[in-house]
């Protein structure tokens, strides 16, 4: 008995080696060593990821299944595996900031079967695609991305909670964080991206993906205990029109059809050690596809004066306000009196379905903007644009018309991206540009194409309308989650503020969930290059200081600090415009003290034109003080917010 044990640990040993030795293992570490992502190829490919003694990704699994010709990933034999670093600038001019560092080191693995892997390690965090040199065309029928955690973690996750069509992959992207741990993830309820995962002693990973082209978009589904799996809306082969858009009546076996020649979108992990980290992060803006558009001086960030969620309520006019030429020349003269860059004229100018049937005369209009030096940026349903794209967008780019903002677009399966990136080619020929409502995560489109001036995917102040709760607690998610995803149509600008107490939905004469100041700091916090003023020019003329600060504020950046905040509970960040600096600060339901550090300003004294939360804003969310003191970098501001609280600030140069 002995000797048949012995024999059988020997076969064990050796068996064993021998899979060892055909496991192949590739590293490739971030420029400051911190971050090791492991790459092992056998039977299968799997990748890790370690931040210097956290393990943050354990090895997961990575393939794609196609119909023909064999799978990526498995069954894998490396042909060639090659290192390179790159440090260089990328120029952002309708960004966050003027430069951003592009700063990794990557491995590009080749396989036998005509299709490769490129992993890169930022500082920051991790990427990977596939590649694909197959000859003529290729149908994926699914793609295994996998993120396997060593431990039952804390996540915040944007559950799919609005199917349409009882399909779950037709959704506004609108939902509020799920605050669970990885074992209670739903497994038939997908959460669309970015996820953050807590990872304990401070540190923590956000799931996202980037240059998101010609493929179904990514959701995750829990799978096992701790882990979590990328799904994807399989390819719509059948749609019909119901309200106002298109609606998948039935989808394939499979969830994209390409070329054999393509790059895939990138699946990114991002990994901060102190939350405010995730504030100010440029990880998709490096890995999406470098501007198609060859001239971008016609393309003019700005502030909007919008109409739907106010629902046109202007007062003390002259004129029966509403959808007609006098109330959007009224939006015009406020525009022009607060230096506005544009009106929107949104639902009710044309039929919903034909945009070629005007109820408004929308040349009027245009020339009386022109005059007024405001443009005018009109909406549409995502249908009724693709009925003749590029007819509309020339006859209304003749007219005058500036952009145009597209909405229920309601999915990110592989013919909607499509669609979306076609659109976007078709109104940078005709110099417009566009504001995807109604979308989900940009996730790369606005650097390639920077005409895609801002995009939704985000619940908004118009959940204002109709009531939502804990929208402050939202608030100071989003910055840290959302937005690494790219800028986010939220709308901010409420006049009539709310203490939890007090609020309640009133869809004509909407409030907002939290305090003025609250209000005025998402002007500086929240990414948007196109940014609104969702209030009617009634409200903001009565409240003269408050529209002052935010038509002041810029939407485009030259510098941002993300100076404090920890997820769901607070959040600071300061930019700059030229020598001008911009600071905003934003809790949830908890009044908060909090210390700001003032050393991003550079040298010199500034004067701090500043709205902080009043003393009796608990009871009252309109009640602010207004004041004026000067400040240098060594200074220390202690501000108090109160319940849904927030504080802005603007420093100008002495």
């Amino acid at each position: 008995m002995k000797s048949v044990a012995l024999f059988f640990l020997c076969f064990l040993l050796s068996f064993t080696a021998t899979l060892a030795q055909n496991e192949k293992v590739y590293h490739v570490k971030s420029p400051d060593g911190k971050i090791d992502l492991t790459v092992s190829v056998d039977k299968t490919i799997k990748w890790s990821v370690n931040h210097e003694q956290t393990e943050v990704i354990t090895p997961s699994e990575i393939s794609m299944s196609l119909e023909k010709g064999g799978d990526f990933g498995k069954n894998a034999i490396v042909k060639s595996a090659k290192n390179t670093s790159v440090n260089q600038e990328i120029h952002t001019p309708i960004y966050k900031k003027d430069i951003v560092r592009d700063h990794f080191n990557q491995l590009v693995l080749t396989f036998k079967g005509d299709y490769g892997l490129a992993f890169r390690a930022y500082n920051d965090g991790v990427a990977y695609r596939f590649v694909s040199t197959r000859k003529g065309d290729i149908i994926i029928k699914n793609e295994e991305a996998n993120f396997n955690f060593k431990n039952d973690d804390k996540a915040f996750l944007p559950f799919v909670n609005d199917y349409r069509n009882h399909d779950k992959f037709t959704t506004s992207f609108e939902s509020h964080y799920d605050h669970i741990n990885l074992s209670e993830m739903k497994k038939d309820t997908p959460a669309f991206l970015p996820v953050l995962v807590d990872l304990g002693d401070g540190k923590k990973a956000a799931i996202l993906e980037a240059d998101l082209q010609n493929y179904p978009g990514m959701y995750v589904t829990g799978h096992g205990k701790n882990d979590l799996q990328g799904v994807f809306a399989p390819y719509p082969t059948k749609e019909s029109v119901k309200r106002i858009n298109y609606v998948v009546d039935d989808r394939a076996d499979y969830i994209a059809k390409s070329t054999g020649v393509r790059s895939f979108p990138w699946r990114v992990v991002i990994i901060s050690t102190e939350d405010k980290q995730l504030a100010n992060n440029d990880m998709v803006q490096r890995l999406a596809e470098p501007s198609r558009v060859v001239d971008e001086s016609w393309i003019k960030p700005g502030k909007v004066a919008w109409d739907w969620w106010n629902d046109w309520n202007v007062t003390h006019v002259d004129f029966k306000a509403g959808i007609n030429v006098p109330t959007y020349k009224y939006y015009i003269d406020f525009a022009a009196a607060n230096k506005l860059e544009y009106i929107i004229i949104d639902e009710g100018w044309s039929d919903d379905y034909d945009l070629n049937k005007t109820t408004l005369d929308i040349q009027q209009i245009v020339d009386y903007g022109k005059e007024k030096k405001v443009g005018v940026i009109l909406w549409s349903t995502w249908y009724a644009i693709t009925r003749d794209a590029d007819g509309l967008f020339a006859k209304f780019a003749k007219m005058g018309v500036k952009g145009f903002k597209i909405d229920f677009i309601d999915r990110d399966d592989q013919k909607v991206v499509i669609s979306l990136y076609d659109l976007a080619q078709k109104a940078a020929t005709n110099h417009l540009m566009v504001d995807y409502h109604g979308m989900y995560k940009p996730s790369g489109i606005q650097r390639t194409f920077p005409n895609v001036i801002n995009a939704e995917g985000v619940k908004g102040l118009e959940n204002m309308k109709w009531g939502t709760d804990n929208e402050p607690g939202y608030d100071v998610s989003i910055p840290f989650i959302r937005m690494l995803a790219g800028p986010m149509d939220y709308t901010p600008g409420a006049m009539r503020n709310a203490s939890k107490s007090a609020f309640r939905p009133v869809n004509s004469n909407p409030m907002s969930q939290g305090t003025r100041s609250h209000q005025l700091a998402m002007y500086t916090i929240f990414e948007a290059p196109l940014q609104m003023l969702s209030d009617n020019p009634t409200a903001y003329m009565k409240e003269k200081e408050s529209t002052d600060f935010i038509a002041a504020v810029p939407t485009t950046f030259d510098e941002t600090v993300a100076v404090d905040g920890r997820v769901g509970e607070y959040v600071t960040i300061a930019r700059r415009k030229g020598s001008t600096w911009y600071a905003g600060s934003m809790t949830n339901w908890n009044d908060r003290k909090i210390n700001i550090d003032l050393s991003f300003l550079g040298e010199g004294k500034y004067k701090a034109v500043i709205f902080e939360d009043g003393v009796n804003a608990d009871r009252d969310a309109t009640d602010y003080i207004h004041k004026e003191v000067t400040v240098t970098a060594k200074d220390h501001i202690e501000i108090s917010m109160a319940s849904g609280g927030g504080w802005a600030a603007r420093f100008e140069k002495q």
